[in-house]
Parts: C-alpha cells; sequence; structure tokens
C-alpha cells in the first residue's frame, strides 16, 4: 500500500512513539506520565491516530483517537475524539524542517452534557529525526489558554515476525 500524496508532508511520522510527559494545570497538581502515539496509514488521504497514556505505576490515564488530514501542503487538521466527552476539530499549519516538520493547531472543541468544559485547545508536534515533542494547551473549567502538557517521545522499532 502506498501512502497518499496528500500525506507526502507528513508522511515521516507514520509509526508509534512513546515517552515520558509531564502534566500542569491551575486545577491540578503536577503529574508525570507515558505518553503513545500511534500514526497508522490506511491508504487514504488521512493517517489513523491514537493517544495512550499511562501513569508511572502503569494505570491508563486518557487515550483518544482521531484522524490527521493534510488538504495542503502547508496546512494540516486534526480530527479528535476524546473519552471525556469532547470532540475537537484542530486546523493549523504544517512547517517543513530540514529533518522533520512543525504541527501546530488550534482547536474548536464540542462538550456532551456532562464533560468538563473545555472552550478550546492548541497542540503542537515537532517532528525532529526519530524524537516527537508534544505540547498541548487548553482554556478549560474557567481558565485561559494555559500549557497542560509537554511530552519527549522517540520512535518505536516496528514489531518484529511473531514467533
Amino acid at each position: 500500500m502506498s501512502t497518499h500524496p496528500n500525506l507526502a508532508p507528513a508522511a515521516a511520522i507514520i509509526g508509534v512513539w512513546r515517552g515520558p510527559g509531564r502534566g500542569e494545570y491551575p486545577t491540578i497538581e503536577p503529574f508525570s506520565y507515558t505518553e503513545e502515539l500511534t500514526f497508522t496509514d490506511v491508504g487514504k488521504p488521512f493517517l489513523h491516530y491514537l493517544q495512550r497514556t499511562w501513569s508511572p505505576a502503569g494505570q491508563p490515564m486518557h487515550t483518544e483517537t482521531g484522524y490527521l488530514r493534510v488538504p495542503e501542503a502547508d496546512r494540516a487538521e486534526f480530527v479528535l475524539a476524546l473519552p471525556t466527552g469532547q470532540t475537537e476539530l484542530a486546523e493549523g499549519t504544517l512547517s517543513r524542517a530540514a529533518d522533520g516538520f512543525e504541527l501546530r493547531l488550534s482547536s474548536r472543541v464540542m462538550n456532551s452534557a456532562t464533560a468538563k468544559h473545555v472552550t478550546s485547545t492548541e497542540r503542537v508536534y515537532r517532528l525532529s529525526g526519530d524524537t516527537l515533542s508534544v505540547d498541548f494547551a487548553m482554556a478549560a473549567v474557567g481558565e485561559p489558554m494555559t500549557h497542560h502538557l509537554h511530552a519527549d517521545l522517540t520512535r518505536q522499532p516496528p514489531p518484529g515476525p511473531e514467533a
């Protein structure tokens, strides 16, 4: 299966990324976590995305899923669903660098009736070789746009043949 031509500017992100992260927000205590992102080529003009995090003790913390679209060489869109009761439509720029790229996305958020209210989010993904840094900020529960999460992830080797 070949990667759709629209995805060429972002194709280097395809794969599994894992590493440590740190979170903070004015309404909670700082915390650490492990994050894993998976970007899968499905042969269409989008990548499937899956994000998962775990506590230092190995307990699941958060997950989200969606689709990364690259409608133009310098534009990107992320369509996301979160189990906390939000959906995000993140749109922004894709800027190429010598050994990677940067995605800078701002979201419109829809909240379910029972979800904590999130007004908007900002996501920045910086790919440099086999390192992907992720920054996430949000305006939520009455707080203005504030840094919330940072993780430094490394590309994971593809799974080997089964025994």
